[in-house]
């Protein structure tokens, strides 16, 4: 088995003793974003799977964007980043 050589850890252990590794990440060319896989690129960061920047370049994300997925995890979790959970939350 050959293993890629990467900056930073191959997987961390998350709060709720479940384990994030780089194959539990979205693909790189992932068009369409539901609130799972923005949750797990979100997480990955936040424990240290991947650096901001790298996530960024990764994804092609803006740092505004990700700044507005960490904020929606943040305050109501995975179901934050709904769609619907975001139309919900702009009309209060």
């Amino acid at each position: 088995m050959f293993l890629k050589k990467v900056a930073g850890p191959r997987q961390v252990t998350l709060p709720d003793g479940s384990v994030l590794s780089r194959a539990d990440l979205p693909a790189p060319d992932t068009r369409r974003w539901v609130a799972s896989r923005k949750a797990i690129v979100v997480q990955a960061v936040i424990h240290g799977l991947l650096s901001l920047g790298e996530a960024l370049e990764r994804y092609a994300l803006s740092e505004e964007e990700f700044a507005l997925w960490r904020a929606a995890v943040e305050t109501h979790g995975e179901s934050g980043l709904k769609v619907t959970a975001i139309q919900k939350h702009r009309q209060l």
